[in-house]
């Protein structure tokens, strides 16, 4: 097993509130102005920044700043690790089904 649990941990952990995966949506159209995710909810510029950093700290979004504004979009190589883990997932799974059992002796 030499998956890194952790960051998959931090990854999801970082999309479990309703209002980071509405943005990591949003930024799977591509870098926005945090001023254009704003528009976009009814909450404050330090909520907005809160949200921000769960998701740049977990690495699944990056950052830059452009004059007094930031921009964000989705760093493509740890999406690439989480989507892999799924892909696995769904692959055992698929297996199972296709075997109709787990593979032990009932």
């Amino acid at each position: 097993m030499g998956k890194d649990y952790g960051n998959y941990a931090m990854f999801l952990k970082a999309l479990s509130d309703e209002t980071r995966l509405k943005i990591f949506d949003m930024l799977s159209d591509g870098e926005l102005c945090a001023c254009k995710i704003l528009e976009k909810f009814n909450i404050t510029q330090p909520t907005l920044s809160y949200h921000m950093k769960i998701l740049c700290e977990s690495n699944l979004v990056d950052s830059r700043r452009d004059g007094v504004w930031m921009r964000y979009s989705i760093n493509t190589n740890n999406l690439e690790k989480l989507k892999d883990l799924f892909d696995s997932v769904g692959v055992r799974i698929e297996n199972i089904h296709q075997q109709g059992h787990c593979g032990c002796e009932r």
